[in-house]
C-alpha cells in the first residue's frame, strides 16, 4: 500500500514556474512507475508525464519541454517542475503510482493522491 499527498499547486500568472512534490508513504516507492496527471474541468483526467523506475521519462505532447519529472527516491518523493505555464495548464494535478513497468493509462495506477490545484492566469 501506497499513500501519496500532493502539495505545491497554487494560482501563478502565464509564464511563471511552479514544482508540485508527492510525498510517498507506506512502503518505498523505488518499484513503482510514478505519473502526474490533470484534470481540468468538465475534462477527462489526461496523462501528463511519467517516471518508469528504470529511470525513463515521457511526457504528454503539450508539456514536452516546458515540464520536467523527477524523483527522489531517498525521500519518496516525486516531483513536477513546470516551467512556461499557460492557462490551458489550469486544472488538479494528481499524483499516482503504478507497480506495471510501463502502464499507458490511468488506469493501470493503483495509488492516487488527493490532487492539488494548479492555476494560471492570463
Amino acid at each position: 500500500q501506497v499513500h501519496l499527498v500532493e502539495s505545491g499547486g497554487g494560482l501563478v500568472q502565464a509564464g511563471d514556474s511552479l514544482r508540485l512534490s508527492c510525498a510517498a508513504s507506506g512502503r518505498s516507492f523505488s518499484g513503482y512507475t510514478m505519473g502526474w496527471f490533470r484534470q481540468a474541468p468538465g475534462k477527462e483526467r489526461e496523462f501528463v508525464a511519467r517516471f518508469r523506475w528504470s529511470g525513463a521519462t515521457y511526457y504528454a505532447d503539450s508539456v514536452k519541454g516546458r515540464f520536467t519529472i523527477s524523483r527522489d527516491n531517498a525521500k519518496n518523493t516525486v516531483y513536477l517542475q513546470m516551467h512556461s505555464l499557460k492557462p490551458e495548464d489550469t486544472a488538479v494535478y494528481y499524483c499516482a503510482a503504478s507497480v506495471l513497468g510501463d502502464p499507458k493509462s490511468f488506469t493501470e495506477y493503483a495509488y492516487w493522491g488527493q490532487g492539488t490545484q494548479v492555476t494560471v492566469s492570463s
